[in-house]
């Protein structure tokens, strides 16, 4: 825990602190955002819902597009650049008053979004080489988790106030939060010597097995035409569905059951406390791409081993149900830290360094055309089929799953002996 939210790398250090007070603002607006929308400004959820799926398509975007930036432009001053427009966004929801204004502040907002976590995904790639790399992330991770639980908390003055003047102080302070996390960043250049080149399309790359594997010469290929990059992305990005199962599947379907509508707020915790205590674990010989593949193919599994428990739930009494829900939570956030640390690991890896923020950028436009998909797949199927829906939803993990951990494999077969690195080493 100490390595964790007190890391020795000046360039962890930084993206740690940041990423605290960035979690922190998502969990205050993930609190009261609806409740400020629909009764401070007196949106209809349906304005609501429109509105966040026209900012949506700007978060892929943007995710997209900044990949590109970095590489041109540093993926530091992207992140920077990213994070301040999101917290100006964030700041103008305060003086929305119809949905014209609340859809052009949301379109920034996600669109911004989806900016600074490409170039984050960036500074990781260029900075921190093999098992260190997907570590700092899975810590990371384990930052934003507590830190969002923590805002989360924070919230609930504003929801136990229950005024618009709460809910519009609750806004505020999630856009002077996002300002915080600009902070080390912006100072980030000045304390580590040699970051700004290291950032760079043109610089060299950070390990001389890539370097040598990738010589000057040879122009670094768009990863749109890197096939085993595209199915990568594709591939993990239908097992990181799995977010909208905890997020809109679980609370549509417990009310379904005979198990009481609070053990959601369990299940919740449940999941928050596993990632927080097993993510970097998890991450562990995701660094090697067949280990990458592997750790996708378990998290799958699990995914689709939390999918019959929760059909099950929907068949027990008020005991049986809550007890299999439980342990659903339980397979799903094993699932969930296994299947994110392999997917980073190939997203690291499979990456050509010269072009890394382009490569990123592909990777993170995979996270956020999931992000959009979920709720559509997974109404569609659970929530609205039952059993079957279940079913279906994880034979599709894990024949996402299994596709991801056969192209990795391939990967490491085509990849020169040099290149290979063992899992653990």
């Amino acid at each position: 825990m100490i390595r964790t939210f007190l890391p020795r790398d000046p360039v962890a250090r930084a993206l740690t602190a940041s990423t605290m007070a960035l979690a922190a603002s998502n969990g205050v607006f993930y609190a009261v955002s609806v409740l400020y929308f629909t009764r401070v400004v007196g949106l209809s959820a349906g304005t609501v819902g429109l509105g966040l799926g026209i900012a949506g398509g700007a978060g892929v975007l943007g995710a997209f597009v900044a990949g590109r930036w970095s590489d041109r432009r540093g993926a530091h001053r992207v992140q920077v650049w990213g994070v301040a427009a999101q917290a100006l966004a964030l700041a103008a929801y305060s003086f929305t008053d119809g949905p014209v204004a609340f859809t052009a502040a949301a379109v920034v907002a996600v669109g911004a979004r989806g900016v600074h976590s490409t170039a984050r995904q960036a500074l990781l790639a260029r900075w921190f080489t093999g098992a260190e790399r997907v570590e700092v992330r899975a810590r990371l991770r384990v930052v934003m988790n507590v830190f969002i639980g923590l805002g989360t908390l924070a919230a609930a003055v504003a929801l136990l106030l229950d005024t618009a003047l709460a809910y519009r102080t609750a806004m505020v302070a999630t856009a002077v939060l996002l300002l915080a996390a600009v902070v080390p960043l912006v100072r980030l250049p000045r304390r580590v010597p040699g970051l700004a080149e290291r950032m760079l399309a043109d610089a060299p790359a950070p390990s001389a097995d890539a370097a040598d594997s990738a010589p000057a010469s040879t122009p670094a290929p768009h990863p749109l035409r890197d096939r085993t990059y595209v199915a990568a992305v594709a591939l993990n990005a239908v097992v990181a569905m799995q977010f909208g199962v905890m997020t809109v599947g679980v609370p549509l379907w417990v009310a379904t059951t005979d198990a009481p509508t609070a053990v959601v707020s369990a299940l919740l915790v449940v999941n928050t406390a596993m990632v927080a205590l097993l993510q970097v674990r998890a991450s562990r010989g995701t660094h090697d791409v067949r280990g990458a593949g592997r750790a996708v193919l378990r998290g799958a599994v699990l995914l689709a081993v939390a999918c019959v428990l929760y059909a099950g739930a929907g068949h027990g009494g008020l005991v049986a149900a809550t007890a299999l829900l439980v342990l659903a939570a339980a397979a799903h956030s094993l699932g969930e830290v296994l299947s994110e640390a392999g997917g980073w690991g190939m997203a690291f890896e499979l990456a050509d360094p010269r072009r890394a923020g382009a490569y990123q950028g592909l990777s993170q436009t995979g996270y956020a055309l999931a992000g959009m998909a979920a709720p559509v797949v997974v109404t569609a199927l659970p929530v609205r089929h039952g059993t079957p829906g279940w079913l279906a939803l994880g034979a599709l993990f894990v024949a996402a799953g299994a596709g991801a951990a056969w192209v990795a494999r391939r990967a490491a077969d085509a990849r020169p002996a040099s290149e290979t690195v063992p899992v653990g080493g």
